[in-house]
């Protein structure tokens, strides 16, 4: 059989996904027939030939659009792949390349996946007589793409949602940097007004604190920017109205005229609105009609109209704006919220890494105690030569984020009780990769990233995703495997029962200088296993020093925005 050579025309497909399109079709071609991807344009970007026929380019582009005016026209939105067939003397196969979600009322393709059979009653091809068997090839290769395809978006969706959540923890960190007691209340609420229109735009926003004003409490205006307006009215509705719904169990009040009329009446400049209240401690000078409930009352409210970039407020920004509020009232309160803040820092990261861990009910916590061991390392390192706290703090989010990439890989993979194929393996070991690629797209985050991508290598060379070596492998990568194969095993698996500690130590002993880095490794076996152990057995992290943890964990999220 001659060599395969597939094309290398350019074309409108991605180029990772046209090389994955190649080597299918390499994989086709043993069996003696072609291989070939149609695009929307009329253009073959992928043709790999078997070397006992030509194919012809003009038929394979006349069926791939008969293949897209076919779905177009019938707006496919089913699970089941089609198949059609061109031809007799000279048969081709074609299957649309489909996404995986519908959009405009059907399943659009980004190219028509087609085998080029020949001449079924010939010879050349060997296996060309098997039609249902090379259907069966083809309607597998579009669901390989679909799978693809689906991952991809899932990646995309988390590294959106992971910017999002950093924006809201820069702001946050932003606040809580600015919580001097020398600081007035005017110019710290103007600043939470600001930082928040950086995130959610609006026409208009303010801050309004209760005041006693020629005797009377009033809502007054202590902060804000744009286009608006509250008059003592304006000021006296807001509060009552926000009252009503806090009493009722809302975290917000949110009114607009989109999906219905106004519940209440408004300016009519006012096209949206939220409100959040500035709850406090009540100290018994406040009078009931303000209290939400024992020991709580309203002292003042955030209020902002007209959302700019969309049409309504909804849920995310009124959680936003309710911590934002909720940080302004515990500032008055002589700097509560400081501390509230910094256990949202390292809350938040968790939230982040729960996710991936709860897809396995082993790996629960995994993140959490994989950052615990990576920082007691770190720690242990700085006591025998210079390194930077800064560093301390980047060994720790890389632990704590390491196996981020796993939001990627398919749950029953990851929960499969018994020995993974090597195409499962295959889809695990890009994790780290995964990973990488999320983090990589946040600027701040991109000193833990070389942590995340080698927290599998090995410094024999036989590790994964990049088979690095020795110095090859960042300090981070080597410190961050270690206590990740700590972890792994001393906990439980589907497939195993957890190791003793002695049993993992004498295995950590035995991999220096081929699984683990020599230095590292003997760091960690020189340090206080057991009280390593016993902090991870009371409870993690909040056991390493309760009155510093939350400290560090702010510390931690403000070495990403310096």
């Amino acid at each position: 059989m001659e060599t395969v050579m597939p094309n290398t025309m350019t074309s409108t497909l991605a180029p990772a996904r046209r090389r994955e399109l190649e080597k299918l079709g390499e994989r086709i071609a043993r069996f003696g027939v072609n291989f070939a991807v149609v695009t929307a344009d009329g253009r073959t970007p992928v043709l790999v030939n078997a070397g006992f026929f030509e194919s012809r380019p003009e038929q394979l582009i006349a069926a791939g659009r008969h293949v897209f005016d076919c779905v177009a026209r019938e707006r496919y939105e089913g699970v089941e792949i089609p198949i059609w067939q061109f031809g007799e003397e000279n048969l081709l196969l074609a299957s649309p390349l489909l996404m995986p979600l519908v959009i405009g009322g059907y399943r659009h393709p980004i190219g028509v996946a087609i085998i080029d059979v020949g001449n079924p009653a010939g010879d050349a091809g060997g296996c060309g007589g098997n039609i249902a068997y090379l259907s069966e090839m083809l309607r597998l290769v579009a669901l390989n793409q679909q799978t693809t395809l689906r991952t991809e978006e899932q990646i995309e969706t988390v590294g959106v949602e992971l910017a999002r959540v950093y924006e809201e923890l820069v702001l946050l960190h932003k606040i809580s940097t600015n919580m001097r007691v020398t600081e007035s209340d005017t110019n710290f609420l103007q600043l939470a007004c600001d930082s928040l229109t950086d995130i959610i735009l609006v026409e208009g926003i303010a801050v309004l604190l209760e005041r006693i004003v020629d005797g009377d409490r009033r809502f007054v205006v202590a902060a804000g920017s744009g286009l608006i307006d509250i008059d003592d009215h304006m000021a006296m509705a807001l509060h009552s109205r926000l009252l009503a719904e806090v009493q009722q169990g809302h975290e917000a009040l949110l009114d607009s005229e989109v999906d219905s009329p106004f519940r209440y009446e408004w300016p009519a400049s006012v096209k949206n609105l939220i409100a959040v209240p500035l709850c406090a401690k009540d100290k018994g000078d406040a009078g009931s009609a303000r209290r939400v409930k024992s020991g709580v009352s309203v002292i003042g409210l955030m209020v902002a109209v007209n959302r700019i970039d969309k049409a309504d407020f909804d849920s995310t920004d009124a959680k936003l704006f309710t911590s934002v509020a909720s940080g302004c009232a515990v500032f008055i309160e002589n700097g509560r919220l400081f501390n509230d803040l910094k256990e949202l820092f390292v809350g938040s990261l968790r939230a982040l890494t729960s996710s991936i861990d709860a897809k396995d009910q082993y790996t629960r916590g995994h993140s959490e105690r994989v950052a615990l061991i990576s920082r007691w390392l770190a720690e242990r390192l700085a006591e025998r030569e210079p390194l930077e706290e800064e560093q301390i703090h980047r060994i720790y989010l890389a632990g704590l984020l390491h196996d981020i990439g796993k939001i990627g890989i398919d749950e029953a993979v990851l929960r499969k009780n018994g020995k993974l194929t090597p195409e499962e393996r295959a889809c695990v070991c890009r994790h780290p990769s995964i990973g990488a690629s999320i983090l990589r797209g946040i600027k701040q985050m991109r000193d833990i990233v070389p942590g995340v991508q080698s927290h599998h290598e090995r410094v024999d060379g036989k590790g994964y995703p990049d088979g690095l070596k020795g110095d090859e492998i960042s300090l981070t990568g080597k410190i961050v495997q270690l206590a990740d194969s700590f972890d792994a095993m001393t906990s439980r698996r589907t497939y195993r029962d957890a190791m003793s500690v002695e049993h993992a130590v004498e295995e950590i002993r035995k991999g220096l200088g081929t699984q683990f880095d020599e230095k590292i490794g003997r760091l960690f076996l020189e340090s206080d296993i057991a009280r390593l152990w016993d902090m991870i057995q009371e409870g993690g992290p909040e056991s390493y020093d309760s009155s510093r943890f939350a400290d560090y964990g702010t510390d931690a999220v403000g070495t990403l925005l310096r």
